[in-house]
């Protein structure tokens, strides 16, 4: 793995129905505040709308506003933004108000895809989603970058650097030549749609594509940023990490049952779970070694979803992700703090 930077991903997803947004909340803040504290270089979330069981948090700038207020280091990025739904010149003002308040700290990630209920909720069902997500990226870009947006007024306050620091998610080649054609980072996500003529392909045989169209398309000179998320869950115990991973596997195939959206289509726990990676570190960094397409990342990115263990068992892979597993791929702590 050649990837300089680590980082944590929360959806902000509850695994109890009875829990209350707040201490979803502060969950996500307290496993946030753990990796800080061991080093890791960012913390991203994603934007979802209506359903906590989807990812519970529908304003990412104002959460990430108030994480920013509480940790003082780590990098915050947004995995994504929907901008098909978002007004962009207001998209670009929050991200640059969050940006000032961060020192700098922020990491704009945007796509074009979300929920079916999320494009009616705004009454953008028959929208052609990726015209409306270039048209809307191309504002944003121009905005950040200082353009005039009436007459000579540009953005207020302006956002030096952070044109710099956006990022494109996609699940197609096309998509991942567009990001690099404008010189921004890729991002790929824990999942990805299977062709119907390959359902056995692995995770990095469907995304190698994405990887090779981005780095062909780059201009000359731009350095690539690759992020690659990918679904983690590490225990102390072989047989605890299966058990936890299969449980809440179980618990995220009935989700699907009832209508979930995204690219997870799966009919069983064991399909769920096929591109997650599960078990004791040294057990995990052996499976994260034959991922190719994270050989390429700038950026490792993990996550515990759709495993969702809980919140103790969350925190403890977190631990286990920075102390025992990334360090076998090559990446190495600042050490500025310890839990």
């Amino acid at each position: 793995m050649t990837a300089r930077r680590l980082g944590f991903f929360t959806r902000l997803v509850r695994t109890d129905p009875a829990e209350a947004a707040a201490t979803v909340y502060r969950q996500a803040l307290e496993q946030i505040d753990l990796a800080e504290r061991l080093g890791y270089d960012t913390a991203w979330v994603a934007q979802h709308h209506l359903d906590p069981d989807e990812g519970g948090l529908p304003s990412p700038f104002v959460f990430l506003a108030h994480a920013a207020a509480r940790f003082p280091r780590i990098g915050f990025g947004t995995a994504i933004v929907t901008l098909a739904l978002e007004d962009p010149i207001r998209v670009a003002e929050d991200a640059a108000v969050l940006d000032r308040l961060s020192d700098g700290r922020l990491e704009l990630g945007f796509g074009a895809g979300g929920s079916r209920h999320a494009f009616e909720l705004f009454e953008a069902a028959d929208a052609d989603r990726q015209r409306l997500y270039a048209d809307k990226l191309a504002t944003v870009v121009a905005a950040l970058g200082g353009a005039p947006l009436i007459g000579e007024r540009a953005l207020n306050p302006p956002a030096p650097g952070l044109r710099d620091r956006l990022w494109q998610a996609t699940f197609s080649a096309g998509g991942a030549e567009r990001a690099g054609r404008s010189g921004d980072g890729l991002l790929l996500s824990k999942a990805q749609p299977r062709d119907p003529a390959a359902p056995d392909a692995t995770l990095w045989e469907i995304q190698q594509p994405l990887v090779d169209a981005y780095l062909d398309a780059l201009p000359s000179g731009t350095k690539p940023r690759i992020g690659a998320s990918r679904g983690v869950f590490v225990a102390d115990d072989h047989d605890e990490a299966r058990a936890l991973a299969e449980r809440g596997a179980s618990r995220f195939l009935n989700l699907l049952g009832r209508g979930l959206g995204g690219p997870e289509a799966a009919n069983s726990v064991d399909e769920v779970l096929r591109d997650i990676y599960i078990g004791t570190p040294d057990e995990v960094a052996e499976q994260l070694s034959a991922d190719t397409a994270l050989r390429h990342a700038t950026d490792f990115i993990v996550q515990a979803h759709p495993v969702d263990p809980g919140h103790a068992a969350t925190l403890r892979s977190i631990e286990l992700i920075a102390t025992k597993v990334a360090p076998q791929l090559g990446w190495r702590s600042d050490e500025r703090t310890t839990p």
